[in-house]
């Protein structure tokens, strides 16, 4: 089989795991990579084996035509990358959020489908087998109908006001780092209907939001999903039934699951001892869909991503 070919926009730390993933699978290499400093891209191809590097993102698309593009730059960003692939119908796998706004995911996606070009959000917590065993548990009823879900994410980031966590320019905020996860998260296990949503938000004097609550009224489940870049929590989801509950610690890098029973039992541990980088699932997805002539994944499809977008809207709207 030939070699699929990915091309990767960014040198920077998120990069360098999508990197180490793409050697774990088979059939599948980085052929080039680009980055703003030439020198940084020329560090980057060294260190793994790339055997190109621009310090032009469009020049690389032109040159290289790869099977897909990796977008790992900042979040503010991904929307001008992502559209500049799309255009030269280059298929496009773009790190989280991937976008900042409704429109922007609206515009990208209308775009994608005129020109039938594959396009994903890199939501590579949703294929990790212990995610997906959550799910498999209350997709059976081990816990009977879910009634309450609580989703907590958060750390105390470095306080730097040009740093991609502080910096408006450069996409920062607790909703487009942590709370794309709670949210896509929560949606991807329970796959229920939203009848209700109430957003707030705590803002930082550089002008990001800090921390998030989201209180979502789902079909049959209440859930309540709390984020932050100032403060340590602990960083798990715990979804309630009559039956029992589930409980995935660390969620978004999670490698075990419980399943308690109704008397607070342990009735199933999962322990996830395959994996070794978690984004080697994300990447066979991409490489599958391409190959298959699809245009969005079904784990994660655009409507996911473009509900998201339109959470940070809202987000956004609370603003003072």
């Amino acid at each position: 089989m030939t070699d699929f070919r990915f091309a990767v926009l960014g040198a920077g730390s998120i990069a360098n795991k999508f990197c180490s993933a793409v050697a774990l699978v088979d059939h599948c290499r980085v052929c080039a990579v680009a980055s703003k400093s030439r020198s940084r891209a020329e560090d980057f191809a060294y260190r793994h084996g790339i055997a190109r590097c621009y310090d032009d993102y469009e020049t690389l698309l032109e040159r290289e035509r790869p099977d897909c593009v990796y977008i790992a730059v900042t979040v503010n960003d991904h929307f001008r990358l992502t559209m500049m692939c799309i255009e030269r119908g280059i298929p496009v796998l773009c790190e989280k959020a991937m976008f900042s706004s409704s429109e922007e995911a609206r515009r990208a996606f209308t775009r994608a489908a005129e020109r039938r070009v594959f396009v994903m959000e890199a939501m590579w917590s949703r294929f990790l087998p212990a995610v997906k065993k959550v799910r498999q548990w209350v997709e059976e009823g081990r816990i009977g109908i879910p009634e309450l879900c609580q989703f907590s994410i958060g750390f105390a980031a470095p306080e730097d006001r040009e740093n991609r966590y502080f910096s408006p320019k450069l996409g920062g905020g607790a909703a487009r780092d942590l709370t794309v996860y709670a949210y896509e998260m929560t949606t991807f296990i329970l796959r229920q209907g939203i009848r209700r949503m109430a957003v707030s938000a705590a803002w930082s004097d550089t002008g990001v939001d800090i921390s998030d609550h989201i209180a979502i009224d789902f079909d049959h489940t209440l859930a309540d999903l709390s984020a932050s870049i100032v403060t340590k929590m602990e960083e798990r989801m715990v979804i309630y039934g009559r039956g029992g509950k589930i409980v995935l610690p660390s969620p978004h890098f999670a490698s075990e699951a419980f399943l308690y029973d109704d008397r607070g039992e342990l009735a199933e541990h999962f322990l996830d001892e395959k994996t070794m980088v978690g984004f080697t699932y994300e990447i066979e997805e991409a490489m599958g869909c391409i190959r298959a002539g699809k245009l969005e994944s079904d784990v994660v499809p655009w409507q996911d991503t473009l509900d998201c977008a339109m959470l940070f809207d809202r987000i956004d709207e609370t603003k003072a």
